[in-house]
């Protein structure tokens, strides 16, 4: 199918962007980049730019007439471009975050008047409602049927996710644009960045930080899922769904933040007392997603255990830093982009 196809990524130099812009080019897809390079790395992507078989564009897509420009010949988008950061950031900024708003409406608008084939769309496990959320002695699975009314999203970054959701099916119904979304479940692996939870994780035990911080009570229970899986689960549903659907793309695998935390320092031969932050954010302390319906549409499965997982980002990650640059930036880069 994607022998060929041309191809946008918006964000593509970004964490999960790069990865999915890596497996893309492994099924043979022409593919364009557009990234302002406020939170993904050229560095990512900077082979398949020289040697020519990615087009790379760095612009901001809520500039007038960029997505316009980046939309000419393309017949697929995967929209992953957004404002956005880990916990730190999506709690205490919601500006940011409410421009993604606009950006994805701009995305959408312009593959309809450039007769896009499809988009699809990197959404989140933060449109689901807060208040089913709150109880970690309860065993929780989201599925996508609990989004409805009325809605209760994760802050300013989890509305404008839903918001999205809801123009791709109506832009479905109305002007025949094909269309998914992929719900992502507290994503982690190689080229991530500290901002989010299990590379902080990461970064603490690298710099070997005693007493090692965890925000929160460390009770907190997620679904991490692993790269690899995530890039499979949204190939396959731009390959599978058309009408806008949405489907979770999380393991269920409950794992606590706390145990998260020691096997992060057993791994990396090391030992620390735990000091909790509990004025710190730490978002919904039980979310965890059922991916009965990605098995059941896509044929997908997580394949990466977390256990694993975290052994071959600890791995990249150990081999790709330097302690004294990660001791620098840790502190900003929990709360920044």
């Amino acid at each position: 199918m994607w022998n060929g196809k041309k191809v946008l990524v918006t964000g593509g130099a970004s964490f999960i962007g790069s990865n999915l812009v890596d497996a893309l080019l492994e099924r043979g897809a022409t593919i364009r980049v557009v990234d302002d390079l406020s939170s993904g790395r050229l560095e990512n992507i900077e082979e398949h730019v020289k040697s020519g078989k990615v087009r790379f564009i760095e612009a901001d897509l809520r500039e007038p007439g960029v997505a316009r420009a980046v939309m000419k010949d393309i017949q697929v988008v995967f929209h992953l471009a957004a404002d956005h950061g880990g916990r730190g950031y999506v709690d205490l900024h919601q500006a940011g975050p409410a421009s993604n708003l606009f950006l994805d409406g701009i995305i959408f608008w312009e593959a309809v008047k450039a007769g896009v084939e499809k988009v699809c769309y990197a959404s989140s496990g933060c449109v689901y409602p807060n208040h089913m959320q709150t109880d970690t002695t309860k065993e929780v699975y989201l599925r996508e049927a609990d989004v409805r009314p009325p809605h209760d999203a994760d802050n300013m970054y989890g509305w404008a996710k839903l918001m999205a959701e809801m123009t791709l099916q109506a832009y479905h119904r109305e002007f025949k644009l094909g269309a998914a979304s992929c719900r992502y479940f507290t994503v982690y692996g190689p080229r991530g960045v500290e901002n989010h939870a299990v590379i902080a994780m990461i970064a603490r035990a690298f710099v070997g930080q005693n007493p090692f911080e965890i925000w929160g009570d460390g009770q907190q229970i997620r679904n991490w899922t692993y790269v690899d899986d995530i890039v499979g689960g949204t190939i396959l549903a731009a390959e599978k769904i058309n009408d806008g659907t949405a489907v979770n793309l999380g393991t269920m695998e409950r794992v606590r933040v706390i145990d998260a935390a020691q096997l992060a320092l057993e791994y990396a031969g090391k030992s620390a007392d735990f000091k909790f932050l509990r004025n710190m954010p730490t978002g919904p302390a039980n979310r965890v997603a059922d991916n009965a319906l990605a098995r059941k549409l896509l044929g997908w499965e997580p394949q990466v255990k977390f256990r694993d997982g975290l052994r071959r980002t600890m791995d990249w990650y150990f081999a790709d830093r330097k302690p004294a640059q990660v001791k620098e930036l840790l502190e900003t880069m929990l709360t920044a982009r």
